[in-house]
């Protein structure tokens, strides 16, 4: 399902205008990015797609329907939600967590409880873990569960709100790749939220840079920003100057640019060769280890 804002603004009963004027289409099935600093927007504009917040003017649709004529309940119930803090039913196991949407559409309770074993075995979570309740869990297992609940129902939009800027560096690594393993077997429209332009560009197959009133600085993938910033604060927003790290080469759409990848897999900076000159060593012609010169001429 594509999800299109037109001319959505926010303002608020105190004045505070939190979105200006955003037009943007989200295609289906892939990831697309709102990334800025606090107070651009971009929390209100994930939630104008499920109706939490409505905008002042303009409207979104969802396949060219617009929501404001879809009741906000029946509307969330067909939308995946995760949020940070994973927002869990503390009085709940995490089985009946889980099913909680399921058995709200009408699913029988007992099928609900066995479709989310299911869901606890696709976020890699044990299932000797579903009596328990969230309190008895970790950090990182709440956030699985978060997830695996925003599955249940089966939606084709996935809205995900920093789900994982509460979790330790590590367990944060782990739950991205988790992501991006259950993007490529299930292709949900996915909508993501953060303030980390790294989990951005990890994440994203479309980037959406916002500033404050969610102006957009530059919308497009992590290779065409990294290799074109729009402007002086896109360029300083997704770090010029970043440490020294061991990256590889990767040939992504960027013209006849090169997007440097760290050992994380995240996008660190673009090589332009357009003469051919470029030296670099390694396996095979999709990924390639940049030499240790390139490496200190190429810090991102």
């Amino acid at each position: 399902m594509s999800i299109e804002f037109r001319h959505v603004r926010k303002t608020y009963p105190d004045g505070t205008t939190a979105v200006e004027d955003f037009s943007v289409t989200i295609p289906s099935h892939s990831t697309t990015v709102f990334v800025g600093s606090s107070g651009c927007g971009k929390t209100t504009l994930l939630r104008m797609i499920n109706r939490m917040v409505d905008p002042s003017e303009g409207e979104v649709l969802i396949d060219g329907e617009p929501v404001s004529g879809i009741e906000p309940v029946a509307l969330r119930r067909r939308i995946g939600y995760v949020m940070q803090n994973s927002g869990l039913l503390p009085h709940r196991t995490v089985l009946d967590n889980v099913a909680t949407v399921p058995v709200l559409t009408g699913t029988p309770k007992a099928k609900a409880r066995q479709e989310a074993l299911a869901q606890l075995d696709r976020v890699g979570l044990d299932r000797s873990l579903a009596n328990r309740y969230p309190g008895q869990l970790s950090g990182g297992q709440q956030q699985r569960v978060g997830v695996a609940r925003g599955l249940a129902a089966d939606p084709n939009i996935l809205l995900m709100d920093e789900p994982f800027g509460a979790v330790d560096p590590i367990v944060r690594d782990e739950l991205q790749q988790e992501l991006l393993r259950l993007q490529r077997e299930l292709g949900k429209t996915t909508v993501f939220v953060t303030h980390d332009i790294d989990e951005a560009f990890l994440l994203g197959s479309q980037v959406v840079i916002l500033q404050r009133g969610g102006i957009i600085a530059q919308i497009g993938s992590p290779a065409e920003i990294l290799a074109h910033p729009a402007s002086d604060f896109v360029a300083d927003f997704v770090g010029a100057k970043r440490g020294k790290r061991r990256l590889t080469a990767e040939e992504r759409s960027a013209g006849d640019d090169v997007l440097l990848v760290d050992a994380g897999g995240y996008p660190a900076g673009v090589i332009s060769a357009p003469d051919g000159r470029l030296i670099l060593a390694g396996a095979g012609p999709k990924s390639r280890s940049v030499s240790n010169k390139t490496d200190q001429a190429g810090d991102a």
